[in-house]
């Protein structure tokens, strides 16, 4: 797990108006404006005609509901939005980055915690495993990646 600060402007632009983070999973989220609206991204699969295949909507799904709630005049007093990589992605991940002896179905999430306090924009990498395990070798590789990827972006102060 590491922090990264953030150039708000830059990554706000990126968050809820290009399509930078719009293949992850959208876990959950808590924007405070003149109400606190709470989004939790499991999707109700009764709801739907067909059952979607992921239990989480990607960020494409709820940006706009998103942006809809934060675009005003004023900024939020604050915000928190989590996205994981979506689990279909995982075994690539491994592979992509050589991390061995983990099983793709023992992820629980490989995450970006969004967090802004109302002056500062901070992300908090994480991963969450189904099952205990002493090995970090899975958690620096996505550290490593998330923070090349942000600066990439020019998004980390």
């Amino acid at each position: 797990m590491i922090t990264l600060p953030l150039k708000t402007k830059a990554c706000m632009s990126h968050l809820l108006l290009k399509d930078t983070f719009d293949g992850f999973s959208f876990i959950e989220g808590e924007i405070t404006t003149f109400n606190k609206f709470t989004i939790d991204g499991f999707l109700h699969k009764d709801f739907f005609e067909e059952t979607p295949e992921h239990s989480h909507s990607h960020w494409r799904d709820v940006r706009e509901f998103c942006f809809s709630i934060i675009r005003g005049k004023r900024t939020p007093l604050n915000f928190k939005i989590i996205l994981s990589l979506p689990p279909e992605k995982f075994e690539h991940f491994l592979y992509e980055h050589e991390v061995s002896g983990f099983n793709p179905r023992d992820i629980q999430g490989m995450y970006l915690n969004l967090s802004y306090d109302g002056m500062n924009l901070t992300c908090i990498t994480g991963i969450s495993m189904k099952t205990f395990t002493m090995d970090k070798s899975l958690e620096k590789a996505w550290d490593a990646q998330a923070q090349k990827k942000l600066l990439e972006l020019e998004l980390v102060v």
